[in-house]
């Protein structure tokens, strides 16, 4: 932070005679700063916190505080049996549901439809010798042997036989066709599909009681032990992954117009060894007074402004840890 020095005396007993607010002007004016220093700051981290969205007692805790892990490695997983049964029988109701749609598609059983085949066949038998019989009938007349009488029975007799066919073969139709409606069998299948969509989300229920790692990490801390009961939706794990961990300093008013965006800045720390290169990625539009983390005299009720910058290495970042004090000087913009 730069220091404000009075360029002479003179100055400074003008000041004192002036009210609060002039004062602070006429300092301003009349006092200069000496070279810019590194700017005073701390790393934080930005953490992932993992939980489920249903309650249960931990099971499982995969991991510890302080290990590094991958993305998708399981990091606990609270009792399910609940979940996992309502899955089952899920599974067991789409079962009952597609045996009942195979049921309605399905015509007439085996045995019935032979039935109905021999009883056709036996029509077309029948219609076959009527068929002879009339033809025999009709010569018979045509020379006079047989009455009218004669024939016209052997003509009902043949359409007899006729209907009787065409009957036979309807019931094989009918008998061939699914047994069920159309609105029947549409029924059966909006069952299926519901009772598909409750297994999907029985499964995703079973699914969230296990806390997967979304991003490959450093556990920062766990917060239940095996047995205790966790509420829905409390973190189990938090993890600390390399592009969360970022640094904040402090410019003063007069040089924060210096910065911007996407500015080099270099980051140096007590047992960082070398140092750490970043980028800034923000700006405070506001001003605030020195954090108590970095106060001293010297920057005493100075307005300041907050900055972040991100290492541009995730391997370096891995060398700050969150809340450890840190040096920044700012590079060419």
């Amino acid at each position: 932070m730069p220091k404000i020095r009075c360029s002479s005396a003179r100055a400074g007993a003008r000041v004192l005679r002036l009210a609060p607010a002039l004062a602070f002007a006429a300092l301003a004016a009349g006092c200069g700063s000496d070279s810019q220093g590194p700017l005073q700051g701390y790393a934080e981290g930005e953490f992932v916190y993992v939980a489920s969205p249903y309650a249960g007692t931990l099971e499982m805790l995969a991991v510890a505080r302080g290990q590094e892990v991958a993305a998708g490695a399981t990091l606990f997983v609270l009792d399910h049996r609940a979940e996992q049964a309502a899955a089952d029988a899920t599974a067991a109701r789409i079962r009952v549901a597609e045996a009942r749609l195979a049921n309605l598609a399905e015509g007439r059983r085996v045995a019935e439809l032979d039935v109905i085949r021999a009883q056709a066949e036996s029509a077309a038998t029948a219609l076959r010798l009527s068929r002879t019989q009339l033809d025999q009938n009709k010569r018979l007349r045509a020379d006079g042997f047989v009455s009218q009488g004669r024939l016209d029975e052997a003509q009902a007799a043949y359409d007899r036989d006729v209907a009787r066919l065409a009957e036979a073969q309807a019931q094989l139709r009918v008998a061939q066709q699914s047994i069920g409606r159309k609105p029947e069998l549409e029924s059966a299948r909006a069952d299926i599909e519901a009772a598909r969509a409750d297994l999907a989300q029985a499964k995703v229920r079973v699914e969230q009681k296990t806390g997967v790692a979304t991003v490959a990490g450093l556990v920062q801390d766990t917060y239940f032990r095996v047995g205790e009961s966790v509420p829905a939706g409390s973190p189990v794990v938090s993890l600390l992954p390399p592009q969360g961990v970022k640094v904040k300093f402090f410019v003063p008013e007069a040089t924060v117009g210096t910065l911007r965006a996407g500015q080099a800045v270099t980051v140096s720390c007590s047992g960082c060894g070398a140092p750490v290169a970043a980028r800034i990625t923000y700006l405070s539009p506001q001003a605030e007074y020195t954090p108590p983390v970095i106060y001293s005299r010297e920057s005493k009720a100075r307005l300041v402004f907050m900055v972040e910058a991100r290492p541009v290495v995730a391997a370096d970042a891995a060398r700050l840890r969150p809340g450890q004090p840190v040096e920044v000087v700012p590079g060419a913009s």
